[in-house]
Order: structure tokens, then C-alpha cells, then sequence
């Protein structure tokens, strides 16, 4: 069930998410009820509790026994931003 929203928004941004909407062949309604859906799909669900999307992907891959986040994540950083 739809139901109608009134909404207090600065001039500027209305006019930029109607044209962002209009590239993405939405409608600015769409836009927004999809926004707060994704925002209020958190508040249902415990703050340590996997998305179903990261869900589907568990046991997708495996990863060797001695491998080390961490040191990975640094490396792949500094790589990105130190070379």
C-alpha cells in the first residue's frame, strides 16, 4: 500500500536527484522508497547478523588456513596509496 509523503527539501537538491532520477529512468518516489528500505533493512536486523547478500556468498571461497587479513589489507593499501 502506497501512501503519500510530504517532504521538506532544499530547492537545489530536489532539482538535481529529479534529474539523476530522470538519467536513471526512475522516478524520484522510487528513488526514495528504495533509500529507505536499504536505511531500514539495518534497523531489522541484529547489529552482527550478515546481510542476506553477504549471506548468499558465504562458502563461496576458500581461503588458506594461514592466511592473514591483515597483513593483506596492508599490503593492498599501501600498494594502492604509497606507490
Amino acid at each position: 500500500m502506497s501512501t503519500k509523503l510530504t517532504l521538506t527539501i532544499e530547492g537545489t537538491i530536489i532539482k538535481k536527484a529529479k534529474l539523476y532520477a530522470s538519467k536513471e529512468e526512475r522516478s524520484l518516489s522510487d528513488l526514495i522508497e528504495n533509500y529507505l528500505k536499504a536505511l531500514t533493512i539495518e534497523v531489522n536486523q541484529p547489529k552482527n547478523e550478515l546481510t542476506p547478500k553477504v549471506k548468499s556468498l558465504k562458502g563461496s571461497f576458500k581461503l588458506p588456513e594461514n592466511f592473514d587479513y591483515k597483513k593483506e589489507m596492508t599490503d593492498r593499501l599501501s600498494e594502492k596509496y604509497l606507490s
